[in-house]
């Protein structure tokens, strides 16, 4: 049993209200897919700071919320993108696996012994990371290096523990760190570069989340299933709301101002209590 085990897992300041949950899910499910990605980055701020989860058990929820709507895009993504072009790319997708799977469950590990006030700090510092990686895999042309095969291979083993360890620490898919980590590593069409990422993201997470259930503050998920559920639920809606406006609002609007809330749910999240 680790030292979260001391956290009381059902304690918030606020009402958990299933109409509210509902409504963020779905709010932050368009702004995700309006630029392709599930919105995990955004709802981890909300979990904290509106809903009251603490951060290990926001970590926890986020994780498990995010696994669903991973799932749940897999079916649209195959009628995307063939499951040949996919799989004629697996060498790419075991290099990146090969270090995410043992990155989450570092990154779980690590977060379960962390002390609530050093996991919010972290997780401040992650969320201005992944608004990096959004403004610049967004707002520019990614490139690729060129690399020779045995220096690929090794520095893919690397961004996949990375990418591996932030995907667990914060309840994430990765997919804003793995899309233009695959772009540049592999010189792979962004479009393809999406399944790939929920090739590798899917069984990285099921890895955070297999070592997130040996700790207490798992229990989180049992105590809040319907409040769980309900925001999975608006989520999904609110991802494929988003997915039709793709197109509707251009990047150079919308990312700036999704970077924006990024920062300031890190400043929030840095000074929280």
């Amino acid at each position: 049993m680790t030292g979260s085990a001391i956290i009381p897992p059902t304690s918030a300041p606020v009402a958990r209200s299933l109409p509210l949950a509902l409504a963020t899910g779905a709010l932050i499910g368009v702004l995700g897919g309006m630029i392709g990605l599930g919105g995990a980055e955004f709802r981890l701020p909300l979990l904290i700071g509106l809903f009251g989860f603490i951060a290990l058990q926001a970590v926890i929820v986020n994780k498990a919320m995010s696994l669903i709507v991973v799932l749940t895009a897999l079916p649209a993504r195959l009628l995307a993108v063939p499951l040949d072009d996919v799989s004629s790319q697996w060498a790419v997708v075991a290099n990146l696996l090969a270090g995410s799977l043992v990155g989450a469950w570092i990154g779980a590990t690590w977060a379960t012994r962390m002390r609530s006030a050093t996991l919010y700090k972290v997780l401040a510092v992650l969320l201005v990371v992944i608004a990096a990686a959004l403004a610049g895999s967004h707002l520019g042309p990614v490139g690729t290096l060129e690399l020779p095969a045995p220096v690929r291979l090794i520095v893919g083993l690397v961004a996949g523990v990375a990418i591996g360890v932030v995907a667990a620490l914060m309840g994430v898919a990765g997919g804003e760190l793995l899309i233009p980590t695959i772009v540049l590593l592999y010189g792979i069409d962004i479009k393809l570069a999406g399944s790939l990422s929920l090739a590798v993201s899917l069984p990285t997470m099921l890895v955070a989340f297999a070592r997130y259930s040996q700790d207490s503050s798992f229990e989180i998920l049992r105590s809040n299933k319907t409040f769980v559920l309900t925001m999975t639920a608006g989520s999904i809606a609110g991802t494929l709301i988003g997915g039709l406006l793709l197109n509707v609002v251009p990047a150079v609007v919308i990312v700036p101002l999704l970077v924006a809330l990024l920062l300031a749910s890190a400043i929030k999240v840095w000074r929280h209590q």
